[in-house]
């Protein structure tokens, strides 16, 4: 699996999975109870993760919808 967002913006991470899940491609959300616990200072991030072979539609489609920006590569991604 491959980080494809990382964010505390909630509307943004709901956006982006709903994107995904009409284009047919399946996301899990990453640290979403250790953000909670961790309360508002947003110390903690979710991730939003897509399997390895849907990482290069998914990146577009975050793209196009102006949620991710083309030269983002998330720590130890690969461009």
């Amino acid at each position: 699996m491959r980080e494809l967002l990382r964010t505390n913006d909630q509307v943004a991470l709901s956006l982006a999975m709903a994107l995904l899940k009409d284009a047919g491609i399946e996301c899990v959300m990453f640290d979403s109870h250790a953000a909670i616990i961790e309360g508002s200072i947003s110390a903690i991030q979710k991730r939003l993760m897509v399997l390895d072979e849907d990482y290069g539609v998914a990146s577009e489609l975050l793209i196009g919808a102006e949620l991710l920006e083309s030269r983002e590569v998330p720590p130890g991604g690969q461009a």
